[in-house]
Formats: structure tokens, sequence, C-alpha cells
């Protein structure tokens, strides 16, 4: 449904504290196939290495419970197992699951867990070659098939998955959100009042930055070409942010621009000029959905979604005229000049 990549631009800078509080820490590493960075200020003076062993090992859970890549993961084997079986899986995975298919309902399919096999007919996926012209309506209809959130079915006591059919689940959409709250509580946790958590461009804030002001985030002109460029700050405390986007993952195929997000309900490459979308909301998780939601949706659909539920979101929409801004009166508050 989209790139796993965001690209938000963060624009505080790590900076030491002074009178006489505890420094700013900052931890860095790999994870869920991209980066992750941690900026905190904690109880504990100096850079504490028990807190970057806990960040690495919350992490390696995640991984452990929700990888496609990771062929033992949680979500791998139950990817493998027989249909119509319960199997049984931790109960953070069964939350993210949760989540997921109360967005799959709310968005009547437009977000859906099950899109795999789709993306990977389409080019998009890790192994598969991209076709060379649209698929055949025969092909088409044989992949949706394996393709529905209502063959994947949840229980939380004792936590468990089945799928009433051979589906294939991807959490990527979700899952590096989910990520980043699980690293918020830790944080919180471990005493930390001010902090940014952020895993491949999804991100959360609390308190205030080394300046001892409010998360300043840059959310990137949606241009391959520009990389780096802003086109809009926001202004954040105690609140989560994450984008959706199509302007780094695309195809030309004869000449027409292929995106990489596909309507999970037609099977096809969306072919609105929506170029990304960005959603501020006090869970990281329900951010990362509601943005690649909206990005299916379209500039038009996805925007009357989003301010019908009072969600803060910004479009930024292609126009022969360059990019056009749209957001819900929510946003408004968060927008700042750069």
């Amino acid at each position: 449904m989209r790139d796993f990549r965001r690209y938000l631009l963060l624009l505080t800078l790590l900076a030491a504290s002074c009178g006489g509080k505890p420094a700013y820490q900052h931890f860095t590493g790999a994870t869920m196939g991209t980066y992750y960075t941690v900026t905190c200020r904690c109880q504990a003076r100096g850079v504490t290495s028990d807190l970057k062993a806990s960040i690495e090992a919350e992490l390696a859970k995640v991984n452990a419970q929700m990888s496609t890549y990771d062929p033992d993961s949680t979500l791998s084997r139950f990817n493998a197992a027989p249909v119509g079986q319960w199997f049984t899986v931790d109960a953070e995975l069964v939350a993210v699951v949760d989540t997921a298919l109360m967005l799959s309902r709310e968005s009547d399919g437009a977000f859906d867990v099950t899109v795999g096999p789709l993306v990977n007919a389409w080019g998009f996926g890790p192994t598969a070659d991209a076709p060379v012209h649209d698929l055949a309506a025969t092909e088409l209809a044989r992949i949706l098939r394996r393709v529905g959130y209502q063959q994947l079915v949840s229980r939380q006591s004792p936590p468990a998955l089945r799928k009433t059919s051979d589906i294939y689940v991807d959490l990527s959409a979700i899952a590096k959100g989910h990520g980043v709250d699980r690293l918020a509580q830790l944080l919180q946790g471990a005493g930390c009042a001010d902090y940014l958590v952020d895993i491949g461009g999804e991100v959360r804030v609390a308190g205030h930055n080394p300046q001892g002001q409010n998360w300043r985030i840059g959310v990137e002109v949606p241009d391959a070409q520009t990389q780096g460029g802003i086109q809009k700050v926001l202004s954040l405390t105690d609140l989560a942010i994450a984008t959706s986007g199509d302007y780094r993952n695309f195809r030309l195929v004869d000449g027409h621009r292929r995106s990489h997000t596909i309507d999970p309900r037609s099977g096809r490459p969306v072919e609105h000029a929506l170029a990304s979308v960005t959603v501020v909301h006090d869970s990281t998780m329900w951010a990362d959905g509601y943005a690649t939601t909206i990005n299916v949706l379209g500039p038009e659909h996805g925007l009357a979604f989003a301010a019908d539920r009072g969600i803060a979101a910004l479009l930024i929409v292609r126009s022969p005229e360059g990019y056009e801004e749209r957001y819900t009166p929510t946003m408004s508050a968060f927008l700042v000049d750069p």
C-alpha cells in the first residue's frame, strides 16, 4: 500500500542540556528494514548503555513478532500455517491486527493488511519483477481471491489468529508505528519526560526539545528530485506523526506513472494525484494506519474521510502549477512557519 520508508525531516538538532539538568541522549541503529533514532532526556545523567540495550531488545521483540522478512517470526509462521486453525501468538500481535481490522472496516477495505499478493504482482514486492503491462483481468481476479481482511480473524483470550483462506498478512503499513509506541512506553517507564522516537519516519514526541520548545518536524516536499526540501513544518508535543506517499517508489510503464500504492478493493495501483499524506494523532500506530488509508482513498475522498473523523491530516496534491496543500481544520493548529 505504500513505501515502508517515510520521509519526514527532523528539524531539531541534538544539543546538550544546560542549567544542571540531565543531558539529552541520542541512540540510533537499524530495525524493520530501516533506521531508528531516539533522542531523550531521562532521570539518569549521560548516555545510559542499559537504555540503549533496552531499546534494542524491544525492537528485536517487535521484529520477532511481526516481521515478514524473518521466516521464523510469529507472523511469518502464521502466514505459513494451515488455513482454518487457530494459531497462538503474542497479545501485542493481536492488538496490531485488531487495529488493522478496525481500520479496514472503517475504510470499507481501503486499508487491508492482506494486500501483499497484489503488491508483489504489480512489481513492488521484495522478489517480484514488475509486469511490463497491466495485469490481465483473469490474473487480477485470481490474485484478488487471496486478498480480503474478512478472511483474517483474531482472538484476544487466549491470543491467537486464524485465516479462513490462503491469505498473506503484511503489517508493514502499521507495525513501525506500533514499534514507535512501544519505545515511547519504554522511555516513559525509564523516567524520560522529553523524547523523540523515529522509526523510518514514523515519529512520536513528548515534552520539549533541547531548546526547551515543542519539537519541530518538517514534512518533505514530495518530489524525488528535491530531497531535503521542506513543504511544511509542524510544532508538536505529546503527539505522533506519520507520512505516507508514493513519490519515492513508483515505476514508469509505457510512459505512464505506476504508483506503488495499491487499492486493495480494485487490485490496481491508484491513479489519483495525491503525492503524500501526513497525519497527527496521539497514537503512532493509528497515525501510520490512517496515513496509508487516506493515501489509498485519494485527495477528495481521503480529505473527506479525515475531516469527518476529526483527523489532523495534511494532503499534498500534484497539480499543473506544482503542489497544492489541503488540510483538515484540526491540522491547522500544528502548522508553523519554517
